[in-house]
């Protein structure tokens, strides 16, 4: 668990799942690939193998490790921390049981004091295993949209029972097109990061804006991303636009 992360929407990490599979283009530069290679070759056992080399680069190679070990530990934060569920990981993996995505779910429950956003790209599966769970309102859970032949995962989204329905629409590859907000309360939108990355139109972004304000769905503009996403900034039309949903648990 990391308790100072730099994801701009979130305050730390919790990993109790390491390793995923590739399913979509939105996958192809991810930053936990990498991660997932520098922390194996640090010995650090919960990462050893998860990754291969293609093309002069780490990727996964579908094998999921489910860590127990670190169920207990939102539990050791006595004050509320935003928690990114499984940033190295997807919790919805189909070699993740149903029994061990329970188990989470119980943590979430009797850690009050946070709020967890759990982010997924199998919406499918989220759907069909959302009446197995049980949902405390401090559980925000998202789904991933890349371009707009991702955009069924938002309304598989929208039959979860979560209290706090939110989009990750990065890596932004491609133009979502018309999105159809009811029952969302959040929109994350920026580019992709690091070794090569691939093009944002702002207009894509613009338009993502425009349709959240119209909607009253919160906004958040992460990055214009980049080789350099520093260097690129976050500023949207002049501003940043680091909106947050109602209601806030933590």
């Amino acid at each position: 668990m990391a308790t100072n992360s730099k994801i701009e929407w979130t305050e730390a990490t919790w990993n109790p799942v390491a390793g995923c599979t590739i399913i979509s283009p939105g996958c192809t530069n991810c930053y936990a690939m990498r991660m997932a290679e520098r922390l194996d070759a640090m010995g650090q056992k919960k990462y050893t193998g998860l990754t291969r080399r293609s093309g002069g680069r780490a990727k996964w190679n579908g094998r999921v490790r489910l860590d127990y070990g670190s169920l207990s530990l939102p539990a050791t934060w006595k004050s509320g921390r935003m928690i990114f569920v499984n940033s190295m990981s997807d919790l919805f993996h189909e070699d993740v049981p149903l029994e061990y995505i329970q188990s989470v779910f119980r943590v979430m429950e009797r850690s009050p004091q946070h709020t967890f956003q759990v982010l997924t790209k199998r919406s499918t599966r989220l759907k069909n295993l959302a009446p197995e769970l049980v949902w405390p309102e401090n559980v925000w859970m998202g789904v991933s949209v890349e371009n707009a032949d991702f955009k069924y995962r938002i309304d598989n989204l929208r039959e979860t029972p979560a209290s706090v329905k939110f989009l990750s629409l990065e890596p932004l590859i491609g133009d979502v097109g018309r999105l159809y907000l009811s029952g969302i309360n959040w929109a994350i939108a920026g580019g992709e990061s690091g070794p090569g990355a691939r093009y944002m139109d702002p207009e894509w972004v613009r338009s993502i804006r425009d349709q959240c304000v119209a909607a009253r769905v919160a906004f958040h503009f992460k990055q214009w991303g980049g080789v350099n996403k520093k260097r690129a900034g976050r500023t949207l039309d002049g501003r940043t636009w680091d909106e947050f949903p109602e209601p806030c648990v933590a």
